[in-house]
């Protein structure tokens, strides 16, 4: 699932392949998406985009002299699953392109394309972005950590979402805006923290640090660096990520574009470390101790090598619903159901078995009844 850095890797995509770039004409929704259409047509527009979080604002912006003359339009795109954003020939679009905008003639025609294979994704017309969520982990570190004191997350211990552990908190986008799953494991995994550990108890821990007062600026920016804790983290990780480039959006092709980030991670799916669901049904990866707060009854499980079982399970967890239906229909064709007339048989033969009939009148009415299994009559009802 696309995360802040995803997003932000995005937006630098979309800039750098759409400067230069004029398009024009109207805004093509497939006819399958049900997201909105776009109220938008000019003769000649830019492209730009800024992400934000887990959030990303595509402006569209008419040249002077355009036609019909339109202010600029904004839509802000949220990409669900695996929402992503490509740059193609029009007499070659990508599948799944939900929404495609075409450049003006008369150069080559290309399609900046919304590609989204799940349609988990979305886009609001209205440009804003969603209200509630808090500063961009990446973009936004200073209003996030820089001055505790402030800080969005320390000053709202008291919210309930800390009475949750810190693996569930950190995907609360109020407070974590752009951490999303495989960041938690690896933030967690960094600090050794158990990731079903109270998140208040963490992150109270964090406002008791007080710097020496005798250090240096300086001094406190490179403590800081080698020794980060949480709500830096929370910063650092991510542009470690950005900064790795690739994920689709990169020079490479296909997997191979993936190389640097799958060698990049420690803990997130990694043979040798555990897993378990938290309270929404995600999985989070960890190693060692759960935390007091592991779910009762869950069973931690340690990533084997590839091929094996639990890797097969990990890609169901992330089918859509259409193919968990049809994996049910597989199972349902290895294990039919019993018809109406084999279920009454079996009942049949069950209250048979337990009900004696009692012995019928002839040549060996009179003699008690045998306590060998009786035999079945010849037709059954």
């Amino acid at each position: 699932m696309p995360e802040g850095p995803e997003l932000h890797l995005a937006s630098h995509f979309v800039n750098e392949t759409c400067k230069g770039l004029v398009f024009g004409g109207c805004v093509e929704k497939s006819s399958v998406s049900r997201n909105p259409e776009v109220p938008f047509e000019s003769s000649a527009y830019h492209i730009s985009a800024l992400a934000r979080g887990k959030e990303l604002r595509l402006t569209l912006s008419p040249l002077p002299g355009a036609q019909p003359p339109q202010e600029a339009l904004s839509l802000v795109f949220r990409f669900g699953m695996s929402g992503s954003f490509q740059l193609a020939p029009a007499d070659a679009l990508p599948p799944h392109a939900h929404l495609r905008f075409y450049t003006a003639p008369p150069a080559p025609r290309l399609a900046l394309c919304f590609v989204d294979i799940r349609r988990f994704g979305h886009w609001d017309p209205g440009g804003e972005w969603q209200p509630g969520r808090g500063p961009c982990v990446l973009l936004e570190y200073e209003r996030f950590s820089l001055c505790p004191c402030r800080d969005n997350v320390l000053r709202n211990l008291s919210d309930k979402a800390f009475d949750r552990p810190i693996c569930e908190a950190l995907l609360d986008q109020r407070f974590f805006n752009g951490i999303g799953n495989y960041l938690r494991a690896e933030i967690l995994y960094r600090l050794k923290i158990p990731p079903f550990k109270k998140a208040r108890t963490v992150l109270e821990a964090l406002q008791q640090y007080r710097p020496s007062p005798e250090l240096t600026l300086s001094q406190k920016i490179k403590a800081k660096l080698q020794n980060p804790d949480l709500l830096e983290l929370c910063h650092l990780v991510p542009k470690e990520v950005v900064e790795l480039g690739g994920k689709g959006y990169g020079p490479e092709r296909g997997e191979e574009d993936f190389a640097a980030f799958r060698a990049w991670l420690r803990c997130y799916g990694m043979p040798g470390m555990s897993s378990l669901r938290d309270r929404h049904g995600r999985t989070i990866w960890f190693q060692g101790d759960p935390g007091p707060l592991a779910p009762k009854g869950g069973r931690s499980r340690k990533r084997k090598p590839q091929g094996t079982q639990l890797e097969a399970e990990d890609r169901k967890e992330d089918l859509p619903l259409s193919s968990k239906s049809i994996s049910r229909t597989r199972r349902s064709r290895k294990h039919p159901p019993k018809t109406i007339a084999q279920q009454s048989e079996g009942t049949s033969l069950q209250q048979n078995q337990e009900t004696p009939t009692p012995p019928k009148k002839g040549k060996r009415g009179g003699q008690p009844a045998t306590t060998g299994r009786r035999r079945p009559p010849k037709s059954w009802p």
